[in-house]
């Protein structure tokens, strides 16, 4: 009997050891993904996107009415077209000047009229002027009579205001051949300016109609190495951005090159879409090289701040606390609380300002199977890497940015169940 109660006794306690063993073994144990400080650069920025304008473009349109003709030619003696370097002064198109220069024709006729007509109202003038001062001769000798020197009078007043009307009718004309000669030069359409055409609206033959407003033929641009880029900026950046700020941006065109700019201005007029205001900030570019075409797409990065040979982390290592005291190293259990956050709470990274705006954040730096904290002032952040200083901290020191639990269980068993990473 006493034999089976020992038995018994030992088998209990064999069960607890199993089940001690069990529970110890089967519980999460931690290990910590970490990430080495490197020393490199890290850029504060503001993304954006935009398009390539010139910097100044010249609409050309029609003042008259009619048929498409004939195109002129570009500096290299080709026909005016899409991407055609023209001087100033150069035919761009001729408009069919038929009727415009029958239009001259019938205002020269009539100007010939009216000075002719004004030669007959100053002799006819001539002539009562002559019986005027006849009538007043014998009117003083009472060789006439009163209503013959009446007579005289009013002929001399009439001849006098017919030279007015004549004289008139002569300026009248001239003002009708003067713009009888307008609307045929215009039939001649010359390039305003020296440039390069982005576009070309009609073709020869099309007739162009000008009532309100002045059909649009071309479209030049007057310099295209020098060019801007209209971006638009949400109203929760546009106060970041002032003129001279430096901007980098990228094209499709060009896969993997990085173009340089600077902010000139940026406009008042803001616009809403989608709820969102939006502001167009103008970004001056040099295009010597007349690479960059007329309306690309440029993706704009606008650089608030820039830290060079700094001590960069990852955001995520600003981010995480330890989630119990005892994976804290011993010695540095005193100083920290398990009842608070060793960090501040997680939250979106602080926008960056023209300004280092530095903030004070906690490190957790791996020592051994646990960790240490480590005070750091942090600064420039690009939304990935954030520059700290700190006087302990050094070059290749390994960071905690998260941790990975793993059971003993399912590692034997199931090695292929994901691992469980906590931050």
């Amino acid at each position: 009997m006493f034999r089976r109660i020992i038995l018994g006794v030992l088998l209990l306690a064999g069960l607890g050891a199993v089940a001690w063993w069990w529970r110890g073994n089967s519980r999460p144990r931690l290990s910590f993904s970490t990430a080495s400080i490197k020393r490199g650069s890290v850029v504060a920025s503001i993304g954006a996107t935009g398009t390539i304008e010139p910097l100044e473009t010249v609409d050309v349109g029609a003042q008259v009415a009619g048929r498409i003709s004939a195109f002129g030619k570009d500096t290299d003696g080709k026909i005016v077209d899409y991407g055609s370097v023209v001087q100033e002064g150069a035919l761009l198109a001729k408009i069919d000047d038929s009727v415009y220069a029958a239009d001259l024709s019938v205002s020269k006729a009539g100007q010939l009229s009216a000075a002719a007509n004004l030669e007959q109202m100053n002799a006819k003038l001539d002539q009562a002027a002559a019986d005027w001062k006849r009538a007043q001769e014998l009117f003083d000798s009472k060789l006439i009579s009163q209503v013959d020197y009446d007579t005289a009078k009013a002929n001399f007043e009439v001849a006098k205001a017919n030279v007015s009307v004549a004289k008139s009718g002569v300026a009248q004309a001239q003002a009708d051949l003067e713009k009888a000669q307008r609307n045929l030069d215009f039939c001649t359409i010359n390039s305003p300016v020296s440039g390069v055409i982005i576009d070309r609206r009609v073709n020869i033959g099309q007739t162009v109609v000008a009532s309100l407003n002045a059909p649009s033929l071309f479209l030049i641009a007057r310099d295209l190495t020098k060019m801007q880029i209209w971006a638009s900026v949400n109203e929760a950046d546009v106060g970041r951005i002032k003129p001279g700020t430096q901007v980098t941006f990228t094209v499709d065109a060009y896969p993997g090159r990085e173009f340089l700019g600077v902010v000139g201005k940026v406009r008042l007029n803001a616009s809403m879409t989608q709820n969102v205001v939006l502001y167009t900030i103008e970004i001056n570019i040099d295009n010597t090289e007349k690479l960059l075409l007329p309306y690309l797409t440029a993706n704009v990065r606008f650089q608030l701040s820039c830290q060079t040979n700094a001590l960069l982390v990852p955001n995520a290592a600003l981010r995480w606390s330890p989630s119990s005291l005892a994976e804290i190293s011993p010695d540095a259990r005193a100083t920290v609380s398990a009842n608070s956050p060793a960090n501040d709470p997680p939250a979106a990274d602080p926008p960056p300002t023209k300004e280092k705006a530095q903030s004070h954040k906690t490190l957790w730096i791996k020592d051994g199977d646990f960790v240490r904290p480590l005070e750091v002032i942090a600064s420039t952040t690009d939304g990935a890497n954030t520059a700290v200083t700190a006087d302990a901290l050094r070059e290749g020191q390994e960071v905690v940015t998260g941790e990975i639990a793993a059971s003993a269980q399912s590692d034997v068993k199931n090695p292929f169940l994901p691992k469980v990473i906590r931050r």
